[in-house]
């Protein structure tokens, strides 16, 4: 497999993203202003990042074929996480409730969470959707057919699927909503385009990218875009989840730049180390913000102190739990797996 460094710097910054978005949902049980909506802007990238990486990674790696056993690792390394923490989860909120004065019933609870994939762990389901696609796209020999006219309806497909769905106020159980693929089918197009072209200019060869392609990539364009939504924002109008029509754009205009900009930069052992973590700190981080946020909530800390201390414990504590648990293989399946990545 050829070494993409662009990857680890999406990857770090997916990760990062994730983190201080769920932050901010404890930081806005205190404040919620202008200013934290326009903080919010760059987070909702981090979703969309995981799952553009995951297949774009593996286009990368087999391109043509899947190893066999492919579906039955992905399983393994991630549905078992999501099963685990899932119960963690689904547990604790069940405790929670019941010491509020709030009682409900512990399987019914379960299913919200099971079933309904009603918690931050709903990108599991979409991503093990996206390695049976790839599976699927490989057993198929799609390979041959231009991905580039499918990335375009793609994207038309995902923004009418969320801009239809809240228009008509459509609200299933837990997050099925989001857990439909057809929300994030340009993610999907997006990652086989891309590797399409990849790499971009090797050797000093001439770019083979097309004209599209090259212009969108431009910073202009994304600075362009960004500066819409900031203006949108003082407007009060966008909602700030990975879940909105304007995210579609944003994400790829973003993804265009930010591959382009990064292509020859390798990435120092700062961004590395996150790589290495990244998969816990999705999964655990925000069981240490509610844990932490117990014990210092009471406080009445200034704003940013509280912020602080909630996001230095918590990282710590998701990077320790992932060295605990990945001390052991079963460990590694239960809790999320290490990734392998060489110090630069």
């Amino acid at each position: 497999m050829q070494k993409v460094e662009e990857i680890f710097w999406l990857r770090a910054y997916g990760c990062i993203a994730v983190f201080l978005f769920h932050l901010m949902d404890q930081v806005n049980n205190y404040v919620d202003n202008l200013v934290t909506d326009f903080m919010r802007i760059p987070m909702v990238l981090g979703t969309p990042i995981f799952l553009f990486i995951s297949v774009f990674v593996f286009a990368v790696r087999y391109d043509k074929a899947v190893p066999d056993g492919f579906i039955r690792q992905r399983v393994k390394y991630v549905m078992l996480p999501y099963f685990v923490y899932g119960f963690i989860y689904s547990t604790a909120e069940w405790v929670t409730r019941w010491a509020e004065g709030d009682p409900v019933n512990f399987w019914a609870n379960a299913v919200e969470y099971f079933v309904y994939a009603g918690w931050h762990g709903y990108f599991l389901i979409i991503a093990m959707q996206f390695y049976v696609g790839y599976w699927l796209f490989t057993r198929l020999r799609l390979w041959r057919v231009n991905p580039m006219p499918w990335f375009w309806l793609s994207c038309l497909i995902s923004m009418a699927y969320w801009g239809t769905a809240y228009w008509q106020g459509v609200k299933p159980p837990g997050y099925l909503l989001w857990v439909a693929p057809l929300g994030w089918l340009y993610l999907f197009f997006l990652a086989l385009v891309l590797v399409r072209y990849y790499p971009l200019a090797p050797n000093g060869d001439k770019d083979q990218r097309p004209l599209w392609m090259k212009y969108l990539a431009h910073p202009l364009c994304l600075g362009l875009f960004v500066l819409g939504v900031c203006v949108a924002t003082l407007a009060r109008l966008p909602d700030f989840t990975s879940k909105e029509v304007w995210v579609i754009p944003f994400f790829v205009l973003f993804t265009l730049c930010a591959t382009r900009q990064l292509k020859g930069y390798t990435a120092p052992n700062w961004v590395r180390q996150i790589n290495v973590y990244s998969f816990g700190i999705y999964l655990a981080h925000p069981m240490f913000f509610i844990a932490t946020d117990l014990v210092i909530a009471p406080l009445s800390l200034p704003i940013v102190v509280y912020a602080a201390i909630l996001a230095l414990v918590s990282m710590i504590g998701c990077i320790v739990l992932s060295k605990v648990v990945n001390t052991s293989r079963i460990g590694s399946m239960m809790f999320g797996k290490q990734l392998k990545v060489a110090a630069r």
